[in-house]
Parts: C-alpha cells; structure tokens; sequence
C-alpha cells in the first residue's frame, strides 16, 4: 500500500557532506509529518530531525546548524542536507512518514518507515 524509499547514504570523511533523499508512493492521500531517525550500533533509535506538511521543522540539539530537512510535497520526498559531518554521525537512517493512504477497506492513516540507509563518518 505505502513504500518509503531512502537514498543517498555512503562513506564520507569527517567534514564533508551528504544528502539522504526518501520519497514515499502508493495509494497515499496526504502525508502529514515525514522526519528522519537514526540508530548507531549499541545505541536506541533518535530522532534526528521531522517536518510538517506546512514546513514546520524539528531538529535534534545534536545536528543543529549543522543539518537541514526539507521536503517536497508534490512529490511526497523528504531531504535531509548533512553538513559538517562528525565520527558520531555514523548510524543507519530511517526515513518515517505519518500520512494518510488508501486500502481495499477505505482510508486509513498510519506510520511508516523506511529500510534505512547507512551513513559513515570516517576520520
């Protein structure tokens, strides 16, 4: 019914950047908030920043200034712009979408999540 499907992730040196891209198809209505979450090795998923339909931003106190998330309503995508890239941003990165779609028994409204992307930072 609803796919979320996150690219852009890699290997890149202390101080770079990259782009995570997740664009969200289906029998989708409308989506509401879309975010990103991440979860490094031995430690519990964050969030990492989320934004609303209209552009309203939250962004974890660990990445700001220094990540930007945006999105693309026409195109149900959601970007995230990592700057200044740290070791201790190495993780795997969720994309999450809380929208409404369609199924055979009417509407319906649900939370998804991506397969996630790997992101690592070397030094």
């Amino acid at each position: 019914q609803v796919q979320l499907a996150e690219s852009g992730g890699g290997l890149v040196q202390a101080g770079g950047s990259l782009r995570l891209s997740c664009a969200a198809s289906g029998t989708i209505i409308s989506i509401n908030t879309m975010g990103w979450y991440r979860q490094a090795p031995g430690k519990q998923r964050e969030l990492v920043a989320t934004i609303t339909s209209s552009g309203g931003t939250d962004i974890a106190d660990s990445v700001k200034g220094r990540f930007t998330i945006s999105r693309d309503n026409a195109k149900n995508t959601v970007y995230l712009q990592m700057n200044s890239l740290k070791t201790e941003d190495t993780a795997l990165y969720y994309c999450n979408a809380n929208l409404y779609y369609y199924n055979p028994y009417g509407r319906r409204s649900g939370d998804y999540w991506g397969q996630g992307t790997q992101v690592t930072v070397s030094s």
